[in-house]
């Protein structure tokens, strides 16, 4: 398979058509302002070329390729991505090579794996203020932060909600990616 990344000699992605070089300022673009949002920075730079690849996946050669990396460095930002669940790993057809790919909805799906997080801070959070006492400042600042955690998790499902049923008026098609979980 032929990745998008691969160059020609006239600086065209040789499967896109796309100015090649463009593309990768795209990707260090918005790797950087994902750096700059606290993801780790081998692996913003691996999502945004996943992100910018038309498959929205790529092998560990590809993504090597792709933007001047070990596969080492390639390793450790997917095992990154996969535990955040915003990359899934499948094996190619007939090969012994992983592709990592995008899941559906990556964003939906990035926020829905926060909203679990933020579940089991507000179980250890509630601890912390039957511990320390709702009637100590440590325990009434606790139990503000349980009831924001509980609010923003009340609003985010409702917003997602109406994310279904907004991107179903939308004109993007089907998700581009195709691992589901």
């Amino acid at each position: 398979m032929t990745s998008e990344t691969e160059i020609s000699d006239t600086g065209q992605s040789m499967r896109s058509g796309r100015d090649a070089e463009a593309v990768s300022r795209f990707v260090e673009r918005f790797a950087s302002e994902m750096t700059e949002a606290g993801m780790q920075r081998m692996a913003s730079r691996v999502f945004a070329a996943l992100l910018a690849d038309d498959d929205g996946s790529m092998t560990s050669a590809e993504l090597a390729m792709a933007l001047q990396i070990s596969p080492a460095a390639v390793s450790g930002a997917v095992s990154y991505l996969t535990q955040v669940s915003m990359v899934g790993r499948e094996r190619e057809p007939g090969s012994r090579r992983d592709r990592y790919r995008l899941h559906d909805e990556v964003w939906f799906t990035t926020f829905v794996s926060r909203d679990r997080v933020l579940t089991r801070w507000e179980n250890t959070l509630r601890e912390g203020v039957r511990i320390l006492g709702a009637d100590t400042p440590a325990g009434a600042r606790i139990a503000e932060t349980v009831a924001f955690f509980e609010f923003l998790q009340a609003e985010l499902g409702a917003m997602m909600e109406r994310w279904h049923e907004h991107r179903k008026t939308l004109d993007f098609g089907p998700p581009a990616g195709h691992a589901g979980a």
